[in-house]
């Protein structure tokens, strides 16, 4: 049936006698057709670790958005052989498709029933005026944001983020720059740069901004040059360029920067990026794309944008001054903001404070709305809209890596230079604990940020993040899980209901979440239990026997 449709399209294709002299657009389709995220979460809970949830996630929404999309590309694909139609891509995440295509074709497109939204892609510029570089010299320290967020402490706990990638989707990097050069991740023969240039479709994300280089010397900067910039100096970075040379970039590049670091294995996503005053199909973009990542167990730590002076505020008004994709809720709802909850996505969004932990002037304020697109929460009026940003860090005079050379260092102002420092927290946490879900590091952020305000505000959020309160809040992975092997069994697993344990010489069982929190303990001397009343999730059973001790892990749907 699905043949027949395609060879009608295609004849109604061949007939329709689009002209072959128009000008070509840059065009992005949203498709109607959106996956069922609660069936695709309760078998993605069933994964066995982070990473496997992550992989299990890209490749049934790829499946999904290929079986959406198929109709569409087949037309798509025959008016490229017409060249009325070119760069076609699609994007997993929000199952969207862009591409170039005269205006008729995209007039003849906006008809069919299985598109939400077809229009022109906007481009925004990405970086703003107070992020401009001042060059400056090594001088052989630890630079003061690192310690005003006491990463130096954790380091000497033994966490410097190693085995973490973290994938920095910005202008690129100067990967050849001494302090990264050592700790780039490794991409094969199909990727020899260390990543990937979305904006020109090729395999080489070097810098030619200076953004980005900055922004991944605060994450992982290991001093090589003489002064030590990163807050995990041993994390794998991953480069992902999505931003042009002019600054520019548009949301297509941005949700496809990000959904490439998730799909090629990253960790956590640093986006010091976003788009200010963006429209509603770009913003859908976003919501979906972020949606599908936290699907994917992969956090997003978001820079929330430098329009927060009374100057830009006048054009980028409340609920509008914090950027996209800042905008797009957190993994995990502040009690402050259960008076008016919403759905979730995997963004921390970060503002910016100076050394003395004064919200920096120019960093974004929220609250942010999202009643007005196909979302439909966080309403603002009434209401309070959705509390932007989450938490903040150090901002102002941040030294880090010059890009125009492989030894230089360089300052810089910006909410882009907050965000790293709290990606390289979540790096150094995720070394002490790699199965942290994105909302278990939100909270864990947010509870353990020195609070600047007695409640979560618009401008700081909970307050400045402290990297060795955060770390020290992360129970250890080798901590629950012990490899002594003996024989048990716990079925039915997964389960909607109770859980039947069947072993030998049983004297305590104990249920731990995912992130080690204890959440049942009993003692039993029988062979055979039932467990009961456990919450929704996964969960890891330890089971203490009269020589050893069992771990397995059990889902309850």
């Amino acid at each position: 049936m699905k043949k027949i449709a395609i060879i009608s399209l295609l004849l109604f294709v061949s007939s329709f006698g689009f002209a072959q002299n128009e000008e070509m657009m840059d065009v992005v389709v949203l498709m109607k057709a959106q996956y069922n995220r609660t069936e695709l979460c309760r078998k993605a809970d069933c994964c066995a670790s982070r990473a496997e949830r992550r992989d299990y996630v890209v490749k049934e929404l790829k499946a999904y958005t290929e079986a959406s999309q198929y109709e569409l590309e087949a037309i798509l694909n025959e008016l490229e052989q017409q060249e009325l139609v070119s760069s076609i891509h699609s994007l997993w995440s929000a199952n969207a498709l862009y591409f170039s295509a005269t205006e008729s074709v995209v007039a003849s497109l906006s008809g069919r029933n299985d598109i939400e939204y077809i229009g022109p892609i906007t481009r925004y510029q990405l970086t703003s005026e107070v992020e401009a570089a001042r060059t400056t010299s090594a001088t052989h320290e630890i630079t003061p944001n690192i310690t005003q967020v006491n990463a130096d402490q954790v380091w000497a706990l033994g966490y410097t983020g190693a085995g973490v990638v973290v994938g920095v989707v910005d202008s690129g990097v100067n990967y050849n720059h001494l302090d990264l050069a050592d700790h780039l991740w490794d991409g094969g023969e199909a990727f020899p740069h260390h990543g990937y240039d979305i904006v020109n479709d090729d395999d080489d994300p070097m810098d030619d901004k200076g953004h980005g280089t900055h922004v991944a010397g605060i994450v992982c900067g290991d001093g090589t040059s003489g002064s030590q910039t990163g807050v995990a100096p041993d994390a794998t970075l991953m480069c992902v360029k999505t931003t042009a040379a002019d600054g520019f970039g548009g949301a297509v590049n941005i949700a496809g920067g990000m959904e490439w670091a998730v799909e090629h294995g990253c960790d956590l996503i640093n986006l010091s990026q976003g788009m200010a005053g963006a429209g509603v199909a770009d913003k859908e973009i976003f919501r979906r794309t972020c949606t599908a990542i936290l699907d994917a167990g992969i956090v997003a730590l978001v820079c929330a944008g430098n329009e927060g002076n009374s100057f830009l505020q006048m054009a980028y008004p409340i609920p509008d001054n914090v950027r996209v994709p800042a905008s797009c809720p957190p993994p995990y709802l502040d009690p402050d903001q259960l008076v008016n909850p919403g759905a979730l996505s995997c963004v921390v969004a970060v503002g910016a404070v100076n050394y003395n932990d004064a919200a920096a002037d120019f960093t974004s304020q929220g609250p942010v709305t999202w009643q007005n697109t196909e979302f439909g929460d966080y309403a603002y009026n009434p209401g309070i809209g959705l509390i932007r940003p989450d938490v903040c860090a150090p901002g102002i005079n941040i030294k880090s890596l010059d890009y125009n050379n492989i030894s230089g260092y360089t300052t810089m102002d910006g909410t882009s230079q907050a965000t790293p420092c709290v990606a390289g927290i979540v790096a150094l946490m995720l070394q002490k604990n790699p199965e942290l879900t994105p909302a278990q590091i939100c909270q864990i952020l947010e509870e353990t940020s020195v609070k600047l305000t007695s409640n979560k505000s618009n401008i700081t959020g909970v307050g400045r993040v402290d990297a060795l309160a955060a770390v020290n809040a992360v129970t250890e992975w080798n901590d629950v899980i012990e490899t002594v092997k003996h024989q048990a069994h716990i079925f039915p697993n997964p389960s909607t209901d109770e859980f039947t344990i069947e072993c030998e010489g049983m004297r305590r069982i104990e249920v731990f979440s995912m992130d080690g929190r204890l959440v049942k303990s009993l003692q039993t001397e029988s062979p055979v239990h039932q467990l009961v009343g456990l919450m929704n999730g996964t969960f890891l059973v330890k089971i203490t026997t009269v020589d050893g001790v069992i771990v397995k892990k059990v889902v309850k749907l």
